[in-house]
């Protein structure tokens, strides 16, 4: 007969610790968002998209030779004489292939940074050709999508801009 009254205070007890805690965190401010309509600033490290200035870009290529996953080719422009200018005739991006190490952004050698890491958590991709980002001189930061059907390169329509982030990080 104790044994079942203390079982009893036991729960008691237990619901009682319970509700102390629900009371003490009613009071506090909320930490969630309302997800789509409100969005956090991610942390200063974090990587997000990576995104490319070509006007910006030297073709020097250290960005290709430092990414261990292989997902960045570049082409350098040619004068009239064929010879290598530097700067850069394209520049494409594999985001099926990246691994957002950030070893691209750290090698590259331009002030400010042609290739970095955005704060942009938001990319979507419809299919795999989607995921190979193009970039050529005067091209947005976002990059642009090469159409195998028309041939022609095309806006991407699954990229979503984060709220007002800014698009390079300040050194």
């Amino acid at each position: 007969m104790i044994d079942y009254f203390l079982e009893i205070w036991t729960a008691a007890l237990n619901i009682a610790k319970g509700l102390q805690v629900t009371w003490r965190y009613l009071w506090k401010p909320a930490v969630t968002v309302q997800y789509p309509f409100e969005k956090l600033a991610p942390y200063a490290g974090f990587r997000g998209t990576l995104l490319f200035d070509a006007a910006t870009c030297i073709a020097c290529a250290l960005c290709a030779k430092a990414c261990p996953s292989e997902c960045i080719t570049l082409e350098s422009r040619k004068n009239e004489q064929g010879k290598r200018v530097a700067k850069v005739d394209w520049y494409a991006v594999d985001f099926g292939k990246c691994n957002f190490c950030r070893l691209c952004e750290e090698a590259c050698p331009t002030k400010p940074k042609s290739v970095w890491h955005s704060l942009d958590y938001e990319v979507a991709f419809h299919g795999r050709e989607d995921m190979t980002r193009c970039w050529q001189e005067g091209t947005p930061f976002v990059g642009s999508v090469y159409d195998r059907k028309t041939k022609k390169f095309k806006k991407p329509k699954s990229h979503l801009q984060v709220q007002s982030t800014p698009a390079r990080r300040s050194a």
